[in-house]
């Protein structure tokens, strides 16, 4: 199985190649899994089955966010699956996940942390400690 993780073990070429077609091979892998065909989903979302099919097989740019967020109910996606279909749809599209531009535009603090961390050089490491504190804020 494709994940992000593995992606990052790949040389960029293969990465690339790869991604291209990311979003259609995780949402026809979710739809399938769900027990939902091509011709149901087309109707929920009023596209018909050859334009999904397209989606699919990466002919199509994967649809905007509120579509995407039908999806997510349809396919009755858990939190996590969601936001990796949102990531791989950003990706596809060469762009941040598309639930999250609003929520940055909107915070000017969050667009100054993102930045300062950028001109750090923060990796992942550093952010897995900030979602680690959010996560203790939880409980």
């Amino acid at each position: 199985m494709l994940t992000m993780t593995n992606l990052s073990r790949l040389t960029k070429k293969e990465r690339m190649r790869k991604m291209e077609r990311l979003f259609g091979e995780y949402i026809s892998r979710k739809r399938t899994e769900k027990g939902v065909t091509i011709k149901q989903i087309a109707e929920e979302l009023s596209i018909t089955p050859a334009y999904w099919s397209d989606i699919e097989k990466s002919r199509r740019n994967p649809p905007d966010i509120e579509a995407l967020e039908r999806i997510s109910k349809i396919l009755q996606l858990s939190a996590e699956e969601r936001d990796n279909m949102l990531d791989y749809a950003g990706k596809d599209r060469d762009e941040i996940a598309p639930d999250l531009p609003e929520y940055i535009m909107n915070l000017p603090e969050a667009r100054t942390a993102l930045r300062k961390a950028r001109d750090k050089g923060k990796q992942d490491d550093f952010w897995k400690s900030i979602i680690e504190k959010l996560d203790k804020e939880d409980k």
